[in-house]
C-alpha cells in the first residue's frame, strides 16, 4: 500500500505564502509523476501543478508566476510553494502520484487526505 502525507496547509493573509509538502511512502517501484490538486466546495478538482520525474513542471494559468512545485526525488517527496496568496486560493489541496510498484511498469495512481489552504484577513 502507497501512502501520501500531506502538511503545511493553514490560515495566511492575503499576500502571504505557503509551502505545502507530500510524501510518499510504501510499495513503491518508481513515481513517474507527482501534482497538486485543489478542491473548493460545490466545484471539480482543479489541477494546480505537476512534477514529473524528469524535473519538468507545469501550471495551472491561475497560478503561475505565483507557485513554484518541486521535488525530491531521493524522498519520494513533492512541494509547493505558494506566494502572494489570494483568497480565491482557499480550498483544500490534495498531492496525487502516479507509480510503480515493480518494474512490470504497470501505474497505479493515489490520493493523499488533503490539506486546508485558508486565505483571509
Amino acid at each position: 500500500q502507497v501512502q501520501l502525507v500531506e502538511s503545511g496547509g493553514g490560515l495566511v493573509q492575503p499576500g502571504g505564502s505557503l509551502r505545502l509538502s507530500c510524501a510518499a511512502s510504501g510499495s513503491l517501484f518508481r513515481i513517474y509523476d507527482m501534482a497538486w490538486y485543489r478542491q473548493v466546495p460545490g466545484k471539480q478538482r482543479e489541477l494546480v501543478a505537476t512534477f514529473t520525474a524528469g524535473d519538468s513542471t507545469n501550471y495551472a494559468d491561475s497560478v503561475k508566476g505565483r507557485f513554484t512545485i518541486s521535488g525530491d526525488n531521493a524522498e519520494n517527496t513533492v512541494y509547493l510553494q505558494m506566494s502572494n496568496l489570494t483568497p480565491e486560493d482557499t480550498a483544500v489541496y490534495y498531492c496525487y502520484a502516479q507509480y510503480s510498484k515493480s518494474p512490470l511498469g504497470i501505474r497505479y495512481g493515489n490520493w493523499g487526505q488533503g490539506t486546508q489552504v485558508t486565505v483571509s484577513s
